[in-house]
């Protein structure tokens, strides 16, 4: 007989990859990873203006390899912060790609230009969502002011998303905007970071649920092992309850150092986390919704 274990990881490798909605192949979808040159790379070199420069290199190429070996259809490379608002290597990322991978673009809504640059950019790469962060103090987006909400309509009038990375005492600077622009998708990153809040500011996140166009990502899943070493069972199962499968979206695994097989590993991990759900809503967070939303085809 098959191991727990075993069991959910068939259900990833089989059911979530394969024929669980009629005839059709759910593809399975990475909605959250990000690529780096690395720091001796002379044709993408790190922003003067980085927060954290990685040493390693997590090029498209291993990307594309790894996904391969774990059975990963399609990929969404997030643009990370060491390059800014520069897109050189997203754009080569998703060049390489071919097809597999689309992008996130991150752009600072205080710039007067940054509603041309998001439309400008969005004609031409494969695109999902324009990323906005709130969590570090001296680096928050300017909350009620005309300049996010011009980003916000930037994104809307290209046909994107806003995805949306921040602690939870920052939540409610985002509400007014998701729910002026209610035919807006926003993805919320890392389950919303409800390790990072107190109960009274997540919340905010968990009302969220409500609005139609909020989906939740479940994407740096932690361990009790590592920061903030807490059980996220709890969590992901009170996200399930509150978003359903059509609105969440798995994301993890991939890094510099990642192989085909670690990379399958922790869709496994989060599969586990997910056993109370049917195979089919297992595959809507594995990919069937990330290819709804995102515009990726079926896989075959």
């Amino acid at each position: 007989m098959p191991t727990r274990r075993e069991f959910l990881a068939a259900a990833v490798v089989g059911s979530v990859a394969g024929r669980v909605c009629g005839a059709e192949r759910v593809p399975v979808v990475d909605t959250h990873l990000h690529c780096f040159a690395g720091k001796d790379s002379a044709a993408f070199p790190y922003h003067k203006d980085a927060p954290y420069k990685p040493d390693d290199a997590a090029t498209p190429e291993h990307l594309l390899a790894c996904m391969k070996e774990a059975g990963v259809d399609y990929a969404v490379v997030v643009h990370p912060e060491p390059y800014q608002d520069d897109h050189r290597y997203l754009e080569h990322c998703l060049t390489v790609g071919k097809g597999k991978l689309k992008g996130t673009c991150l752009f600072f809504a205080e710039r007067d230009d940054t509603p041309a640059k998001i439309a400008a950019l969005a004609k031409k790469v494969p695109l999902v969502a324009a990323r906005v962060h709130a969590y570090q103090p001296d680096r928050l987006p300017p909350f009620g002011k005309p300049e996010l909400k011009a980003l916000w309509k930037a994104a809307a009038d290209s046909g994107l998303a806003v995805q949306i990375h921040f602690e939870p005492k920052y939540a409610e600077g985002f509400e007014p905007l998701i729910k002026e622009f209610p035919g807006t998708r926003v993805f919320v990153d890392h389950l919303g970071r409800p390790f990072q809040g107190t109960e009274k500011e997540y919340a905010v996140v968990l009302r969220w649920a409500k609005l139609d166009n909020v989906v939740m990502k479940l994407s740096s899943v932690p361990t009790p092992n590592a920061y903030p070493h807490r059980d996220p069972q709890a969590v992901v199962k009170q996200l399930t309850e509150a978003f359903g499968a059509d609105r969440l979206m798995f994301g993890g695994g991939f890094d510099a150092k990642a192989t085909g097989k670690s990379y399958l590993t922790e869709r496994e991990r989060v599969a586990e986390l997910l056993a109370h759900l049917s195979a089919a809503d297992r595959a809507k967070v594995f990919g069937g919704t990330a290819a709804k939303l995102m515009g990726f085809e079926k896989a075959n």
